[in-house]
């Protein structure tokens, strides 16, 4: 088989889908609707409209905010028939992701066509930001998903405006963006020549570089530290992972200066706070495990 072979069934497969995705993505809108909730679509497709034609971005799940009054119902209707059959993520508003209020950043969203209706999506704006703080909230794990930032900010229509995606929230949130386009500038060539704080992009932490290098480079994983009980290697492979705890999430976890030199002491909260549920998750499994374990029988 030829390599134009292959590009060619790429893309046909990408494309069969990003027709899938946009088939669940109308069917969660009108089931939503239905119930008189309006979700915020982000993420996913939402930001795969930014991305060109000959490169076509990965689609997982569907990612959608709901106010807080209309959290629970939406995740009662997106874990029953026939949304149950759709992967959906349902956030409460932006959660930690955005603290711009919802009213807001709904009053700012767009409507934009998707087969026969149109479902709403953040401002271009607001969501650069949100993908950029949710970016960063990974610890940089994910260099793909770094075009994400990337065709955000080449793509950005002619009035987008900077105002809004940067000064209607706190000094380190937008220290955030403008560190996470530093990245993408620095690794991906992202043009930033044009950009009212151009003269900041330069000014990229050496120790925030050296983590996502440090990042791509890994070839474990993080996964899940409950559910690596059952092999005793693993979970303390998967222990060591978070030894000391991503600089740049521990950072974003405690809201603090990603231009700052006090990472250490985010981390240390990072790992108080994660200590206590950890242990205590932990022993509830191993009890579990203890009780049911073949041949043990309750005297």
């Amino acid at each position: 088989m030829s390599a134009q072979t292959t590009q060619v069934d790429d893309q046909r497969w990408n494309l069969l889908q990003l027709r899938a995705q946009e088939e669940r993505i109308v069917t969660v809108f009108k089931e939503f609707r239905t119930e008189g909730i309006e979700p915020i679509l982000f993420k996913g497709w939402a930001v795969a409209r930014y991305y060109p034609e000959s490169f076509r971005r990965n689609l997982g799940d569907v990612d959608v905010a709901v106010s807080r009054d209309a959290y629970q119902a939406a995740k009662q209707l997106a874990h029953s028939s026939p949304l149950n059959s759709i992967l959906i993520d349902v956030h409460s508003e932006f959660r930690q992701l955005d603290t711009t209020s919802w009213s807001d950043l709904f009053a700012n969203s767009e409507l934009v066509a998707l087969g026969e209706i149109t479902v709403r999506v953040p401002s271009r704006e607001d969501h650069l930001r949100i993908l950029a703080t949710h970016w960063l909230t990974d610890g940089g794990r994910f260099k793909d998903k770094l075009w994400d930032i990337h065709y955000a900010v080449e793509s950005r229509p002619s009035n987008f405006d900077w105002r809004r995606c940067l000064e209607i929230v706190e000094p380190n949130r937008r220290a955030w963006v403008v560190c996470a386009i530093s990245i993408a500038h620095r690794y991906l060539g992202t043009k930033v020549d044009d950009l009212p704080f151009a003269s900041e992009v330069d000014d990229l932490p050496s120790w925030v570089a050296r983590c996502v290098e440090r990042e791509w480079k890994r070839p474990d994983p993080l996964e899940p530290l409950l559910t690596s009980l059952h092999d005793k290697r693993l979970m303390l492979r998967q222990v060591a992972r978070r030894l000391p705890p991503n600089p740049i999430r521990a950072t974003i976890e405690a809201d603090g200066d990603i231009y700052g030199s006090r990472r250490w002491l985010y981390q240390a909260a990072v790992l108080g706070r994660r200590a206590r549920p950890f242990f205590r998750d932990s022993i509830s499994v191993l009890r579990r495990k203890l009780t049911n374990r073949p041949g043990k029988q309750r005297e």
